[in-house]
């Protein structure tokens, strides 16, 4: 059965299978009723048998429920059930006092034959021995039983509620790991509630079973006394006639009452004390008695105890054996099978398409050494779930669920970070240790594992935790396990946020601005722009790290210019001439110095002229040339970038493109288009690449293999 945490599912389950949900429903107000009229309306003994015998097999169907459910939240109506039950036999005593005392002097059936059975053939006819049986399980029931139940009710009522803050962030952690679905996630929030309701029920249940162990001694004692002072005054009977009569139906009645009680307490301390393992008890007993070792120094100890004087050695000794042989059988393993082939079914298992559906869109792959990040309420889930909400506010869109998953294909202290199905970056770390970057300078050098940072490869270390202080004090940047992935993850989700930007993403962020600026969503609909033509052009966008914070001034750009092409590249490079200042605050702050480096004019109209004789050719300069290019171009930006200050290369709008691709992987500076600077900007020129670029271009190794009166040519165009 599914442990769904139904009040109601694992109980009628098995007590009304077969009814439909009206009767099931309808029985329950018959049930309330027939308790309140056994407490007010007199019933002949027949019907009190039935009642009696209905109250015993209601006791033991509970017992059996609890002893088969596999967890207590499957047998979560219980304290309602325990509840009803306890009105029930209450009830029944109210009934039964009644026709005792009316009727108890017409001999020991008066009362029915069930509180006959019970004063006769199980206490022998003599009011004393039911008396001490009585009082003994009395005993049992309240001071042992129902005291430890309600203990650990107690208990764990209150550690259930003190661990349900814990519980939902591992369900919310598993859920932005991709770990579950949102059906899956709601499923157990549910669980988690219910299951401290259950223990919290559970804790007051309980105290129904004291109070019903108290009510039962009071009930025995008033009929006890009742019946005597009835049984000599009204009806005319001596002392020792009374006794017999009123003594014996008395404790009859009190043990007919007692038996389910005890019952009921038994299944609340066995619910109660059931651990969570999803199993039947019956199969947790077999499963953890199945240890041959337990087995044979108790055979050993018994049979030592059959050579004791006295002692009963026959018995002993077989009882030695029993023990000697299970053990000896469970010591014997079952064989295992010859290959896999033989434990396969003799046809081919069907293939589902969610087996070989597609993966989530950002894994995160670990080695099991690296499980301890995240079992359970682990910080690297909480920071996870903290990047992409960063992230997706930085970029404008929702960043996709992260799957964390282990693989055992991977070193234990390894990871692997995918994005949309491509192996975007991978590392290593380790639970116990810190990380502590190097700086430029360090007073001192901490021992430890040299390792670069998988984020940004600057020089690093593992070191042991107890030495964070000390390098703290020496310089270094100390970070958690936790932290070194979680950065190594925003660093990726930044740079490949074009590859999880797709058409859902476009029609989302359309949706919404079409709650605030209807108008200007149904400038850039379908109608005007294709979905997929969009998307495109906010991919470029999203490669080039423009963000989508501001979609709506993004949106008015692609409605001014989307009747003049349908191309998306030309789009996005039109649209950019438009936001320049959200693409330049995206990387330079206001307030801060931008700093420029700039092509000499001969070098840009050599470009310019690559681009136009290839316009759709991914790098159109010649190679020799676009080597040394950004061999220069990343020298004149290195002192900027080492300071930290905003530098950007600003060219003619044409080749602007063609320059970012052909820099993105080796300056990694953005590259601006002159259309695309605001006016409003301070900028500063620090360097003008060009002299000596175009004269060591060999004339013979040219791109289009021009010569250089068509290079010529090509300047003039």
């Amino acid at each position: 059965m599914a442990a769904n945490g139904s009040s109601t599912g694992f109980y009628l389950a098995r007590l009304s299978s077969g009814l439909s949900p009206l009767i099931a429903a309808s029985l329950l107000p018959l049930a309330i009723l027939i308790v309140v009229m056994l407490m007010v309306v007199p019933v002949p003994a027949l019907l009190l048998d039935v009642f009696f015998i209905s109250n015993i097999a209601l006791s033991l169907v509970m017992l059996m429920v609890v002893l088969n459910a596999n967890r207590p939240l499957d047998f979560s109506a219980f304290p309602a059930v325990l509840l009803f039950a306890t009105l029930f036999r209450l009830a029944l005593n109210v009934a039964s006092t009644r026709i005792v005392l009316v009727g108890g002097h017409e001999g020991t059936d008066a009362a029915g034959k069930v509180i006959e059975a019970f004063g006769k053939a199980l206490i022998g006819g003599n009011f004393v021995v039911g008396l001490i049986v009585f009082v003994i399980l009395m005993i049992i029931n309240l001071a042992v039983i129902s005291k430890g139940a309600g203990r650990v009710s107690e208990v764990s009522a209150r550690f259930t509620l003190d661990a349900l803050p814990g519980k939902q962030m591992a369900i919310d952690a598993d859920l932005n790991a991709g770990m579950l679905t949102p059906e899956e996630a709601r499923a157990r929030r549910v669980d988690v509630a219910t299951e401290a309701d259950f223990y919290g029920s559970m804790d007051g249940a309980s105290k129904f079973v004291k109070g019903d162990a108290v009510a039962s001694i009071l009930i025995l004692i008033i009929n006890i006394l009742g019946g005597l002072v009835i049984g000599m005054t009204t009806h005319g009977l001596g002392l020792s006639e009374a006794v017999d009569l009123y003594l014996l139906l008395s404790v009859g009645d009190a043990l007919v009452a007692q038996i389910p009680a005890l019952l009921l307490s038994i299944a609340a301390a066995i619910l109660v004390t059931r651990t969570t393992e999803g199993n039947k008890l019956s199969a947790q007993l077999s499963t953890q008695f199945a240890a041959p070792a337990a087995w044979y120094p108790a055979a050993t100890i018994l049979a030592i105890l059959a050579f004791v004087p006295a002692m009963p050695a026959t018995l002993l000794l077989t009882a030695a054996s029993g023990a000697g042989i299970m053990g000896w059988r469970l010591s014997r393993k079952p064989p295992a099978p010859p290959s896999a082939i033989a434990e396969a079914p003799a046809l081919e298992g069907s293939i589902e398409w969610s087996d070989v559906g597609e993966a989530a869109a950002v894994n995160i792959e670990i080695g099991y050494g690296l499980i301890a990040l995240v079992d359970g309420p682990a910080p690297l889930m909480t920071r996870i779930t903290g990047i992409r909400r960063q992230v997706s506010k930085e970029l404008g869109f929702v960043i996709p669920m992260v799957r964390v998953r282990d693989d055992l294909g991977l070193a234990p202290h390894s990871y692997r970070i995918t994005i949309s199905g491509e192996i975007a970056g991978e590392g290593e770390a380790w639970p116990a240790d810190l990380l502590a970057l190097e700086a430029e300078t360090l007073n001192a050098e901490v021992p430890g594992r040299t390792v670069r940072d998988p984020a940004f490869g600057l020089p690093a270390r593992w070191i042991a935790p107890e030495l964070e202080s000390e390098a703290i004090s020496a310089g270094y940047t100390v970070v958690d396990p936790s932290t070194v992935i979680g950065t190594h993850l925003h660093k990726l989700l930044r740079e490949r946020a074009e590859t999880l930007f797709g058409q859902d993403e476009a029609h989302a962020l359309i949706e919404a601005l079409a709650q605030r600026q209807p108008q200007l969503a149904a400038s850039i609909g379908a109608k005007q722009l294709p979905l997929p033509i969009t998307t495109a052009v906010l991919q470029a966008l999203l490669e080039e790290s423009v963000p989508l914070k501001d979609f709506a001034r993004i949106a008015a750009a692609l409605a001014q210019v989307c009747s003049r092409t349908q191309e998306p590249a030309d789009l996005a490079e039109l649209v950019r001439e438009r936001i320049g200042g959200l693409i330049v605050g995206s990387f330079a702050p206001n307030g801060t110095l931008l700093q420029l480096i700039a092509l000499s004019p001969p070098l840009e109209q050599l470009l310019t002229a690559a681009q136009r004789a290839s316009p759709h050719a991914a790098y159109p300069f010649e190679p020799g040339l676009s080597a040394r290019l950004s061999q220069a171009i990343a020298k004149a930006a290195a002192d900027a970038q080492a300071n930290g200050s905003p530098v950007a290369l600003v060219s003619q709008p044409g080749p602007r493109r063609a320059l970012w691709r052909l820099l993105h992987n080796s300056a990694n500076i953005p590259v601006l288009a002159f259309t695309e600077l605001p006016d409003s900007r301070a900028v500063e020129v620090i360097a003008v690449i060009g002299d000596g670029l175009i004269e060591a271009n060999s004339p013979d190794t040219d791109r289009a293999g021009q010569t250089p009166k068509d290079e010529e040519t090509w300047m003039h165009a």
